[in-house]
């Protein structure tokens, strides 16, 4: 059974910066891309970040978070990561992470304050 838990959200002024964290289990890790996904409120889910499976190497972002977010994974530990750095008021939002393979499969994801 594929479970996702996300966590490492919370509330930082804009500028600031938060590490996710996203442990899976019930699968073959190391075998499957990633995504990272973000919901605001009244917009629909957006794909922002994504990783290939194995040593993680091919990576790609949305626009909207280009430069400033890195995904990245520990096959190790089950688990995919996303560093957001320089946040804005526009990150603010419930982030999730999914297995691609698995697309009905969520977690509960972690919520993303950004405000002053």
């Amino acid at each position: 059974q594929v479970q996702l838990v996300e966590s490492g959200g919370g509330s930082v002024q804009p500028g600031g910066s938060l590490k996710l964290t996203c442990s899976a289990s019930g699968y073959t890790f190391s075998a499957y891309a990633m995504n990272w996904y973000r919901q605001s409120p009244g917009k629909e889910r957006e794909l922002i970040a994504d990783i290939s499976s194995g040593d993680g190497r091919k990576k790609n972002y949305a626009d909207s978070v280009k430069d400033r977010f890195f995904i990245s994974r520990n096959n190790a530990k089950n688990t995919v990561y996303l560093e957001m750095v320089r946040l804005k008021p526009d990150d603010t939002a419930t982030y999730f992470c999914q297995n691609p393979a698995y697309p009905s499969n969520w977690g509960p994801g972690t919520q993303v304050i950004v405000s002053s």
